[in-house]
């Protein structure tokens, strides 16, 4: 479990961060959402005790991330957003100087590296320096050296920049193995579909300060801007300007049409459609995405 308590990260007169205060329980994949330059990376910067808050206390399974950091450093993980490693480093090398933190060493490092290369896709690549990983293979590498004591607690700070969809989808599916195995989560990124897949609650950053804690369920079943998404087996150029009737309207594939802001029924939808000659192949009113909550809630700060 990570507790965050009255966080302040103040260089002289500007607060990065104003009294931030959130959990993260075990079990749980909690989103950090934010523009740049909110206060997600400070805040995550000091729960992994590289920086010292000016107020505040972060504890790690109980244990103050300041106080007793050698304790509780134990019981976390931290992938950062551009692992800074030293370049010219083989990989193989780097995980054992790394592992002798941990009082890992001999065969006990030799097993721990190709159990954890084989898991992160990094196998046969080992004896290449650091310089030479891409910038996917970085961030596997990151996740390897943070495994090494098998923490229960983890920090993803925009684990997914720069990523591939596959390497996007790897850590989409390591995060919800670490929830499954009841660790703690917190998940930062700025690729809101994937937060929205994989989080259990999000809280929403703003100019250092924590405007919102919400459930995935509360986002999604918010009326605030429900949309339609309406399927056309004849879609053709007067289509959009009907559907325009009953919100704001964006064509997201051949005949795919989403209605934000709808208003109305979607029974008055179809019959207006098929009134006019279209063929409905499908009209589902979905919730509201956390894409579109975080911009108006983000708006409302203004």
């Amino acid at each position: 479990m990570i507790e965050v308590s009255g966080l302040t990260m103040a260089y002289g007169k500007v607060k990065a961060l104003d009294g931030v205060s959130f959990n993260v329980q075990d079990g749980k994949v909690v989103g950090f959402v934010g523009v740049n330059g909110a206060g997600k990376t400070t805040t995550i910067k000091i729960a992994a005790g590289v920086l010292t808050p000016t107020l505040g206390t972060v504890k790690v399974n109980g244990k103050d991330i300041r106080k007793d950091k050698v304790e509780a450093s134990k019981t976390i993980g931290w992938v950062p957003e551009l692992p800074n490693y030293e370049q010219d480093v083989r990989a193989a090398d780097y995980f054992k100087y790394i592992a002798g933190y941990y009082g890992i060493s001999g065969q006990k490092t030799k097993e721990l590296q190709a159990n954890l290369f084989e898991q992160l896709g990094l196998s046969g690549q080992e004896k290449k320096k650091l310089r030479d990983y891409s910038r996917g293979m970085k961030k596997r590498f990151a996740l390897a050296v943070s495994l090494l004591d098998n923490p229960t607690n983890y920090l993803m700070d925009e684990v997914l920049n720069g990523l591939d969809p596959q390497g996007i989808a790897f850590f989409r599916e390591k995060t919800v193995e670490f929830k499954k195995e009841g660790k703690a989560v917190l998940f930062s990124s700025h690729v809101l579909s994937e937060v929205q897949s994989i989080a259990d609650e999000v809280i929403f950053i703003h100019r250092g300060k924590i405007i919102a804690v919400k459930t995935i369920n509360e986002i999604t079943s918010s009326p605030k801007i429900a949309s339609a998404r309406v399927v056309l087996a004849n879609p053709d150029s007067r289509a959009k300007e009907l559907l325009g009737k009953f919100g704001d309207v964006n064509e997201i594939g051949q005949g795919i049409y989403e209605v934000v802001n709808f208003s109305g029924a979607t029974e008055d939808l179809n019959a207006e459609l098929v009134k006019a000659g279209y063929r409905v192949s499908g009209i589902e009113k979905v919730g509201e995405s956390l894409e579109s909550y975080f911009f108006n809630l983000i708006g409302e700060q203004k």
